[in-house]
């Protein structure tokens, strides 16, 4: 789960024993990536379901993460996909990694992965192998004696990366505080990877990471390579643990005291150095956990997703339409996550007929609404929804309008907050009022249509279809790639205040597009009983012309079309 939520879906997630999130790379901290168009064939488009040759960009940050308390939600969201699944979630060796990862034990994850600054692919740039990040061992010594000190080692396991080589690499790890262990460049090289450092430019001459043919003809990598190799590493491990006098691998986690510093009396650079710090073993009770002794509590038993599923059961198996009605609260995060895990787990990605599940709710919804929705559910909400509505949708419906008794104009107040349909892969979504900031980021394929936006809408779109009967906030469209989107610019100010044209031109509706947007409109109309959707058609001649499409650069180079010249006025 990294930032960009490429290929991940409902069924992507529920084939997984352990899910991370990755917040950042150890070698290259905060910066996030791009992948060339030249790069994106048939294969990488369809898994990461976006458009063969078109650039695909990862932001630096995670977009539904800016506090502990977001990314306790997206780890809980993960959990209702997947609740067979270990959570991880990786961060970088930095200066201050202990209280972070504080937080993310406090957030429940079950695994927390401290990355160093060493190793990571050859496609990092030769700025940041060299400058950011720090070594693994000081990263892992800081959080475990953080999460030992504030009582919660026993809750998460501890798990370390960044050029780990050897058995004595392992064994030091362990002493810090570590109980899993990250590889990847040594199994590389046991499989023939001769170190060229140009990963990103698709002409591996051993034919590793590559995707030309001709060079991955000369990968002659087996898997006996890399279990030898490990079991070298065990062996080497094992020789340590005996020296100690340890007779098994949990008596070593976090015995900082069997580790003795080489003094460097006669270098002139090394003998200053002191490693007291990283030594450092806190005198706690002995009921205070060193190594992970308990399983965390997600929160899972108090989920709406139950009596959804105890509703469907017979729907999930035999694919019989059921409609269920039921209030909301906003203590009610995550529904129908749970619920598509368990379409996904009986019929994969493909999912139920359309609207075979219907959900009909009424009141406040909590927080990731509608997350990772299957195909063939349909949540309709009358009333009012938190953030992250629809993050991940994977092929539902969402249909969400203010209460019928409401006396305010839908289009001018929000409906849902900020990150909705964050990283959507498919399915519909219509909303009769206003959405919050960054609506639609990164999605890839989700059709949607909102009567309003804040700021940053649909940046880093890849595919899909977004269509604004309002007004937008600032930047809409940063770093726009792929798919298009269609914006009523009533005051005429989109195009100089509002959008952020250095990837997407913007021009008048097209006549092969009008019906497209028409019919969008429509249904839009025909699921929320929209007011505003149902007077633009009335007055449609007057309002097409004020319609803008955003259409992206990269994606016109990809269909062969030229640049428009000049913007929209």
């Amino acid at each position: 789960m990294a930032s960009a939520r490429f290929g991940v879906t409902t069924n992507y997630l529920i084939n997984a024993d352990e899910l991370q999130i990755k917040m950042a790379q150890g070698a290259k901290p905060g910066e996030g990536g791009q992948l060339p168009g030249h790069k994106v064939d048939e294969t990488i488009a369809r898994v990461r379901h976006s458009t063969p040759g078109v650039s695909l960009i990862s932001p630096p940050p995670h977009h539904d993460i800016y506090s502990i308390e977001d990314l306790a939600q997206l780890i809980y969201d993960l959990k209702n996909v997947n609740p067979r699944a270990r959570i991880s979630v990786k961060l970088v060796a930095e200066v201050g990694v202990g209280t972070v990862a504080a937080g993310v034990a406090k957030a429940h994850a079950d695994v927390v992965l401290i990355s160093g600054d060493t190793g990571g692919t050859g496609a990092s740039p030769l700025s940041s192998i060299k400058h950011a990040g720090g070594p693994w061992e000081l990263g892992l010594a800081e959080a475990h004696q953080v999460l030992v000190m504030n009582d919660l080692r026993g809750r998460v396991r501890l798990q370390t990366d960044g050029k780990i080589l050897t058995g004595r690499d392992v064994t030091i790890a362990a002493l810090l505080g570590a109980e899993e262990f990250g590889f990847s460049t040594a199994p590389l090289v046991a499989m023939g990877c001769i170190m060229m450092r140009k990963c990103h430019l698709n002409t591996c001459p051993v034919g590793i990471a590559t995707q030309d043919p001709a060079l991955r003809a000369k990968f002659e990598g087996t898997p006996e390579n890399v279990i030898n190799f490990f079991f070298f590493i065990a062996e080497q491990v094992r020789h340590y643990m005996a020296q100690m006098g340890f007779r098994t691998f949990d008596e070593m986690v976090g015995r900082v005291d069997m580790l003795d510093p080489r003094h460097a009396e006669h270098h002139w650079k090394a003998k200053g150095i002191d490693l007291s710090a990283i030594l450092y073993n806190p005198e706690m009770p002995s009921r205070i956990a060193r190594r992970c002794v308990e399983a965390q509590d997600h929160g899972l038993s108090e989920a709406l997703d139950y009596k959804l599923i105890d509703f469907a059961r017979e729907s999930i198996e035999t694919g019989a339409p059921i409609e269920i009605k039921l209030p909301i609260r906003n203590v009610h995060r995550t529904v129908g996550a749970m619920l598509s895990g368990e379409i996904a787990r009986k019929h994969g990605s493909a999912g139920l007929p359309q609207d075979t599940i219907r959900c009909r709710f009424s009141g406040s919804a909590g927080q990731s609404f509608g997350a990772f929705l299957a195909h063939g559910v349909t949540l309709e909400l009358e009333g009012d929804a938190n953030d992250y509505v629809g993050k991940g949708l994977s092929g539902g419906r969402l249909i969400v309008y203010p209460p019928r008794t409401a006396t305010f104009q839908p289009e001018e107040s929000i409906i849902v907050g900020n990150v909705a349909l964050y990283g959507a892969t498919s399915g519909d979504a219509f909303f009769n009022g206003m959405g919050g900031e960054r609506f639609a980021v990164r999605n890839s394929g989700a059709r949607a249509v909102v009567e309003g936006l804040g700021d940053h809408g649909c940046e880093y779109m890849t595919r899909g279809v977004v269509v604004v009967l309002g007004k937008c906030g600032r930047n809409f469209a940063a770093g726009m790639s792929g798919g298009i989107a269609y914006v009523l610019d009533e005051k005429g100010d989109f195009a100089e205040r509002r959008c952020n044209t250095a990837s997407v031109d913007l021009e008048p509706v097209p006549h092969g597009d009008v019906e497209l947007l028409m019919g969008m409109i429509q249904s839009h109309v025909d699921a929320t009983g929209s007011s505003r959707g149902k007077w633009i058609l009335e007055n449609w001649d007057n309002m097409l012309p004020k319609f803008i499409k955003v259409f992206p650069h990269e994606y016109k180079r990809v269909l062969g079309l030229a640049r428009q010249a000049t913007a929209v006025a």
